[in-house]
């Protein structure tokens, strides 16, 4: 759990060195399809970057971030 927190830290600071802001899903029901899942959005213009209705996974911000 340690881990997990140190790696969403780790994107959060490298989404906004690329000028976006990593948001996380709010819900705290396991049971929706959006749980844990997170959205990056432009700040400014308050834009949906990427992620769809249900987020992305840790791993697919991490591959979107690094360009893959």
């Amino acid at each position: 759990m340690k881990d997990e927190a140190a790696r969403e830290d780790r994107l959060r600071r490298q989404a906004i060195r690329q000028g976006l802001m990593l948001q996380k899903s709010r819900r705290r029901d396991p049971q929706q399809v959006d749980f844990g899942r997170f959205w990056l959005i432009e700040p400014y213009l308050n834009a949906l970057v990427a992620g769809d209705h249900y987020g992305l996974s840790l791993d697919e911000v991490e591959d979107w971030l690094a360009g893959d």
